[in-house]
């Protein structure tokens, strides 16, 4: 089977998540409604874009990184998209690494399993956008008013390994507080760097094994490390999965000093956690909210020929939850906030590692494909729910929590998110958060499509 081939059944080639091949800039964008006055900053979504064909089975996850950004000021909006600059990206192709089906060798000899494409998420920190990756890449600082890429941030040299892509920013301090770790190694790190992008800790924490941790929590004074059943497998790439469940242990949580000191380990039933809503201290407890994924209901779909195992793994469906963890006693509680499914959770980010009322999710359609049909919003003390819906034949993408100049409350402002149809358009939505189910405030034409992708950010201000 020609590579050609493969790629027509690969899901996550075509259609909405099809590459774009133009790095676009357009000003004064046409809207549908009116974008609000008192937004101003850049809405920035992350995601795989290959450059260059495939030469193999192709991953999802394999896309070099692109981000499309749009930016709203005084009543009006901007777009742009542009690459980032990762090491393989300027190889162009020449690179030889593979991608996650298509093991190679590395300069060093060592047989490796994917490209460093800094594609899956953005945080914003010390001025500039970092493109992160996956599986623990090389941070790409990336400038925010115009999407250029700047360096691989190395903070000043003093980064000793990578950082993994859910790292966090403190919004009090304007530290960035991050985890990495290893493939085939029991072991895992945490550091942070100054607001001025100085490191200021680092240390290695021992595992029981190699794990595939996703994200973190993080609370004024700890972050939240997770000792998951989830490894990478050479195994299981050989079966086209990439990752493989270790159903016989326990999950962890470990809950360590910022500034340095010993995890102390609470264990929860077996689970697997993708993405952290919020934590925060409350007493002697931390407490970390998140979705908690379920068994996956869907078969493998036998016309994705060998792509049909992929496909079944990124069906992701969860649910919120909550865990408290007690750090004189050593108690730890599992509490379930909704069963609905959702995931991808946002949270107005002026709140990060403080205790947070809402949070806002990504729903999926009801199909073994990533595609968000509608948008969530939660009110983690009651579990209450709005839900937001987009047009038939509309989907979404991560959202980001923009609020109002001189907001007046945690939920006061808008969400924006990226939306994407059958038929090649996308837009750039404005919702009310507190007016949530409402149709949008304004849709924001953009004037080329965005294949559905990762994660987002907003930049106040940018």
């Amino acid at each position: 089977m020609t590579t050609e081939t493969l790629n027509d059944l690969n899901p996550y080639f075509h259609g909405l998540y099809a590459p774009v091949t133009d790095e676009v800039s357009a000003d004064k964008l046409d809207v549908i409604g009116e974008i609000p006055r008192d937004l101003h900053g850049g809405y920035f979504r992350n995601g795989p874009n290959p450059a260059v064909a495939p030469k193999g089975m192709h991953h999802w996850f394999d896309g070099d990184g692109m981000i499309h950004g749009v930016w709203f000021e005084n009543g009006e909006a901007r777009y742009r998209n542009r690459y980032v600059g990762t090491q393989d990206l300027k190889a162009n192709g020449a690179s030889p690494l593979g991608g996650i089906f298509e093991p190679s060798q590395d300069a060093s000899g060592r047989t490796v399993h994917y490209r460093d494409t800094a594609n899956t998420d953005l945080v914003f920190h010390n001025g500039n956008l970092l493109a992160l990756w996956y599986i623990s890449g090389q941070p790409v600082a990336v400038d925010a008013q115009t999407l250029e890429t700047i360096r691989v941030e190395t903070f000043n040299g003093k980064l000793p390994h990578n950082i993994s892509a859910h790292s966090k920013v403190d919004p009090k301090t304007g530290e960035l507080v991050f985890f990495d770790y290893a493939l085939y190694e029991p072991k895992m790190w945490t550091g942070a760097v100054s607001a001025q992008g100085d490191l200021t800790h680092f240390q290695e924490v021992d595992l029981p094994g190699p794990r595939l941790p996703h994200d973190m929590g993080m609370t004024e004074n700890y972050v939240i490390l997770h000792d998951l059943p989830v490894i990478f497998s050479d195994q299981a790439i050989k079966n086209r999965l990439w990752q493989i469940h270790v159903a016989d242990q326990p999950t962890r949580f470990g809950v360590v000093p910022r500034k340095g000191g010993d995890p102390k380990w609470f264990e929860f039933p077996t689970c697997y956690v993708y993405h952290v809503i919020n934590a925060w201290e409350e007493g002697d407890d931390v407490v970390m909210t998140a979705c908690k994924m379920l068994p996956n209901r869907f078969e493998p779909d036998p016309k994705y020929g060998p792509y049909a195992a992929m496909a079944d793994v990124l069906a992701l469906r969860a649910q919120p939850f909550r865990w408290r963890m007690n750090m004189k006693t050593g108690e730890g509680r599992e509490e379930q906030i909704d069963d609905a499914v959702s995931e991808f959770p946002v949270i107005n980010n002026n709140f990060a590692g403080q205790k947070t009322r809402h949070s806002y999710h990504v729903v999926f359609d009801d199909c073994i494909e990533q595609r968000f049909s509608a948008l969530m919003k939660y009110d983690l003390e009651t579990g209450a729910s709005a839900r937001h819906d987009f047009a038939s034949g509309v989907y979404g993408s991560e959202p980001a929590f923009a609020p109002k100049i001189n907001a007046q409350s945690e939920d006061d402002g808008y969400l924006i998110t990226f939306t994407a149809d059958m038929d090649g358009k996308s837009e750039a939505q404005i919702i009310d958060a507190q007016n949530f189910s409402a149709p949008p405030l304004a849709r924001v034409m953009l004037p080329q499509r965005v294949p559905l992708g990762f994660h987002g950010v907003w930049a106040a201000g940018v």
